[in-house]
């Protein structure tokens, strides 16, 4: 049966969501915004969410998909970030292992670059130091030959050596939803497409907000004790709707990556390495491709749907062929790409890869709470600082108290399989019990290793594929699809390619090959009219091209 996290139930979520009376609205749906949902559900807060557009479809779904330590802040003496994000990590880690995995980093060191064999050696021990690196993934230096046998495609001209340390690869967005389902299951309200429109105010405070569902147009006033702006890039434009908006200001910076299949770009190693002009820069295997990124470019149009452009194409490519130089590729051999801005805190005078990325907190006349910057790896604590601050809040003017923090030790949703130390063994168990319901081995692992404990779910969905009716989808994509609709939210076929299986970014042929059948299933699924399947292929067809082509040259 659809749960309360089913895009068939948005109807009766939205409903609800104007007839109750919350102790906490959050604007915003990326991993922030889910991190606070879940921390504010799981003291006993009464809490609603609303996101304009799908869950992490903003910053949460187009970052480098490391949840890391920030190495390179070192150099900018933030050793506080450092010491915070580096710790949190772990706990991500441990409380999501089916979304995050420890992945070993490789940081090459040339006679003239960024870092030195000496700086990085203490560097690292400092990094290791301050965040708590357990042993076994503590660094450690590597000579000339033991650097290139760990990745034989890096520049040999210079070399004198590396670093190897460990940070931690995860998938942004369904980081962002697993967190979203447990504030669900913890009694939250939550929604995607509902745009708040304007705040309502009793006694100049802000006490909920007018909000409208994009897909129906219908609106609704969502009443609130406290209300917390956690709109990432667009946390000014929610601010400009408060009449009480202080001096403070976001300035945004763009990034984007490429994606090449390993056949043309066979990386066998992940590595943060230095370009030409200073900046630094990840290579990362992974599912049969590598991809590429990050440039860092100030950004000042709109941040819905930012774009790549031919510039950024090209300076990812230039650094490839300068770090990898038996590696050639071109802009014909990027299979994908995505952009995606950064809502860095304004700092005057300052670079894009100057500002800091700490996060702050800004409370307003009107009693808005506002949490701005900040970094994927450190949602957890940031929620825990802002549900904090709405506790002390809500206890000053209302004497109601809630508990403390839960969310340290807390799984999120498909994360209880028994602790990282389990996770493998785990895959191999469901793996094996995958065949009962007409899966291979190897599909049964894989849907466990990106569902964990909820693959239980999609086996069910396996069992009734034959029940289901006419359908050409494969039993593996009618199982993640009917979950990603009925235990996801997914109400457009670009969340299900995009946000819910990462398909249009690691697989794109996977996305052309299935496109068609998973629109027709969905408009079956949901009564759409022709008029709507024609525009939900439009948006997914161009989102096909910007993936491929660079906007200055659609």
């Amino acid at each position: 049966m659809p749960d309360n996290f089913s895009a068939a139930k948005r109807k009766d979520i939205f409903k609800r969501l104007g007839e109750e009376e919350y102790d906490l609205l959050i604007i915003g749906g990326g991993i922030t915004g889910a991190g606070i949902a879940l921390d504010a559900a799981l003291r006993g807060m009464k809490t609603a969410l609303v996101e304009m557009q799908d869950f992490a479809a903003g910053t949460s779904s187009r970052s480098t998909k490391l949840v890391h330590g920030g190495l390179r802040y070192l150099k900018q003496f933030q050793v506080g970030l450092v010491a915070e994000v580096g710790k949190e990590r772990a706990i991500v880690y441990e409380n999501g292992p089916h979304v995050t995995t420890p992945e070993k980093m490789l940081l090459p060191l040339y006679k003239e670059g960024t870092f030195g064999k000496f700086t990085t050696a203490i560097g690292l021990t400092i990094y290791d130091f301050l965040a708590g690196v357990k042993k076994s993934e503590r660094k450690r230096m590597l000579s000339r030959e033991e650097t290139l046998n760990k990745e034989p495609l890096l520049k040999k001209d210079g070399l004198i050596g590396g670093g190897y340390y460990v940070e931690y690869r995860t998938d942004d967005a369904r980081l962002t939803i697993e967190v979203m389902k447990a504030a669900a299951a913890a009694g939250a309200d939550i929604i995607n497409y509902v745009k708040a429109e304007e705040f309502l105010y009793a006694n100049k405070k802000a006490a909920g907000a007018r909000v409208k569902d994009m897909i129906s147009g219908e609106t609704a006033e969502i009443r609130a004790k406290k209300v917390v702006n956690a709109a990432g890039p667009w946390v000014d434009e929610v601010r400009d709707k408060d009449y009480s908006k202080n001096n403070k200001r976001l300035q945004l910076s763009k990034g984007i990556h490429l994606v090449f299949d390993q056949r043309k770009f066979p990386l066998r190693q992940s590595v943060y390495f230095d370009t030409p002009d200073g900046r630094m820069v990840f290579a990362i295997p992974r599912d049969g491709k590598t991809y590429v990124g990050t440039t860092d470019t100030f950004y000042n149009e709109r941040p819905i749907n930012p774009k790549m452009l031919k510039e950024d194409r090209d300076y990812l490519i230039r650094a490839v062929r300068f770090m990898f130089p038996e590696v050639d590729v071109t802009e014909k051999d990027v299979e994908s790409s995505w952009a995606g801005v950064r809502p860095l805190i304004y700092e005057e005078g300052k670079d894009p890869g100057e500002i800091s990325r700490k996060d702050e907190i800004w409370e307003s006349e009107s009693g808005l709470i506002t949490i701005a910057g900040g970094k994927l790896t450190g949602y957890r604590k940031m929620a825990e600082n802002v549900v904090n601050l709405v506790a002390k809040r809500l206890e000053n003017e209302t004497g109601k108290s809630f508990r403390p923090c839960q969310t340290k030790h807390y799984p999120i949703s498909g994360g209880d399989v028994g602790g990282s130390a389990n996770l493998n063994a785990f895959i191999a168990k469901k793996a094996e019990e995958g065949q009962n319901y007409g899966f291979s081995r190897e599909e049964g692992g894989r849907l466990a290793h990106r569902y964990g404990a909820n693959v239980d779910r999609l086996f069910r969905y396996g069992k009734q594929y034959e029940e289901s009716g006419e359908t050409a989808l494969p039993r593996p994509v009618y199982a993640q699809l009917m979950y990603a609709i009925e235990h996801e939210m997914t109400v457009k076929p670009v969340d299900f390619f995009i946000r819910r299986t990462g398909a249009l970014y690691f697989n794109i042929n996977w996305v052309r090959t299935w496109k068609e059948e998973v629109i027709r299933f969905m408009g079956q699924y949901f009564g759409w009219s022709e008029k709507e399947q024609a525009a939900y292929t439009e948006e997914l067809n161009r989102e096909l091209t910007d993936a491929v082509t660079p906007a200055d040259l659609q």
